[in-house]
């Protein structure tokens, strides 16, 4: 039997854990088996840049503090090494790099994870990560509002075109404050 120490020790481990979980927009839990170094310095060095945390931890303290957490769907996904993204800030971003890392390296998957609360499966994981950044899809929209817009100024302008060379005078708005 566990000494009292250790007990209190793993208590207070699973206490942090769960405190972390409930703050988190993402928690990501990963099969890094056949990682190396280099590589595992890479992946927590670019989760660091996107505001996110990667660690190993104990699989039984994972499931106590998912389970103090409320969070309920992840326990199979809970064998075999499994490493735990955490993100407090952003889930899109780091759930971008770990799909880009299990990509470039086949030994590295996605077992599951949770977004805002909701338990997602490793292919909804995925399909978030595959969608484009937020300032894409703005440039995007503003890409095809400005088309939009263009195009209505060329077809004014060829309306004024017509009148003029058909003898009408074209009408100018005015100013609402002039």
């Amino acid at each position: 039997m566990a000494s009292e120490k250790i007990l209190n020790q793993k208590k207070e481990e699973v206490k942090k854990l769960a405190e972390q979980m409930k703050e988190a927009k993402l928690i990501l839990l990963t099969d890094y088996r056949g990682i190396n170094v280099t590589d595992d310095t890479i992946l927590r060095k670019d989760l660091r840049n996107v505001g996110a945390q990667y660690t190993i931890i104990k699989n039984n303290i994972t499931r106590r503090a998912l389970s103090e957490c409320g969070i309920e769907g992840l326990e199979d996904k809970l064998e075999g090494p499994t490493g735990v993204v955490i993100s407090l800030e952003d889930y899109l971003e780091a759930s971008k790099v770990i799909y880009k890392f299990s990509k470039d390296n086949d030994y590295y998957t996605i077992k599951g994870g949770v977004i805002e609360g909701k338990v997602m499966t490793a292919d909804e994981i995925i399909t978030l990560a595959k969608l484009p950044s937020r300032e894409t899809l703005l440039s995007m929209l503003a890409g095809a509002l400005l088309g939009n817009i263009s195009k209505v100024a060329v077809a004014l302008e060829e309306v004024r075109k017509q009148k003029e060379a058909n003898g009408e005078k074209a009408e100018v708005a005015e100013p609402a404050n002039a």
